[in-house]
């Protein structure tokens, strides 16, 4: 319990550290926390943990946004964040049954196409800076405003940290599994003491 209590913490601080750190926009433990909360976990206050990094990072990222960027926070704009997030616990809890390694990589790609697109979508159907058709669409899945880094700069590091850190759980959960004596995708045989 307290290691779980320290990864959110963890988890919570990183995505406030990135703020400061554009190049690492977007490269956040939370989705892949989120996915492997589904695929490894059937208690309910697991459930609830990736959420619960989610909002309290929010609260200051929002605020940060509000003061920096002249964001207005909205309950709207939280909604689908937190969708995508369910999303992805319900795409765990989908792989679950059907634990592999292909399996585990593709629920985790899965959730980072979903969140690229439902938030550049909802991004774009509220910024009156994009065109309200498809090539304003596409300019918000891809490029984005000319002033901001590429939207395609911010999938990049959402992929890539939702597979890097979905591997990272998904090798510690394995490993313990071995250790207990339990079927693991490790594949290896326990060693004895």
């Amino acid at each position: 319990m307290p290691s779980a209590i320290a990864i959110l913490v963890l988890a919570a601080a990183w995505r406030v550290f990135t703020l400061y750190v554009p190049p690492l926009s977007n490269f956040s433990p939370v989705m892949a926390l989120a996915f492997c909360a589904g695929v490894y976990s059937r208690r309910g206050w697991m459930w609830v943990a990736p959420f619960a990094a989610l909002v309290l990072s929010d609260l200051y990222i929002d605020r940060y946004y509000a003061l920096v960027y002249h964001y207005q926070w909205t309950a709207a704009a939280s909604v689908p964040r937190i969708f995508c997030f369910a999303c992805a616990l319900g795409i765990g809890v989908a792989v679950s049954g059907r634990r592999n390694w292909v399996n585990l990589m593709g629920g985790a790609l899965s959730g980072s196409v979903l969140f690229y697109l439902v938030t550049n979508t909802v991004s774009w159907m509220g910024d009156p800076g994009y065109a309200h058709d498809a090539l304003g669409w596409w300019q918000a899945v891809t490029v984005g405003h000319a002033q901001y880094y590429p939207t395609l700069f911010f999938f990049r590091n959402t992929l890539l940290s939702d597979l890097l850190f979905t591997g990272c759980f998904a090798l510690a959960m394995e490993y313990a599994s071995l250790r207990r004596g339990d079927p693991s995708l490790l594949g290896l045989k326990q060693v004895r003491r």
